[in-house]
């Protein structure tokens, strides 16, 4: 089963990143993922399979895609 990632999506990771703060917002997705922090701004590239284990939980899920 693949699960769904969608733009804007807020999510939290297992470990905080070093500005202490521990979600993240998806900005871009596709083979990578491209998250942005909550706390500081920075954005972080990711592939589709580290994104998956570094994810602890979905916090908001995003506005669902138009068709």
């Amino acid at each position: 089963m693949v699960e769904e990632i969608r733009l804007g999506d807020i999510v939290q990771t297992r470990k905080p990143h070093p500005c202490k703060s521990d979600t993240w917002v998806v900005v871009r997705t596709g083979a990578d993922i491209k998250i942005k922090c909550q706390g500081c701004g920075r954005i972080v590239m990711l592939d589709r399979e580290t994104f998956l284990k570094r994810r602890k939980k979905l916090l908001q899920q995003g506005p669902a895609p138009v068709e």
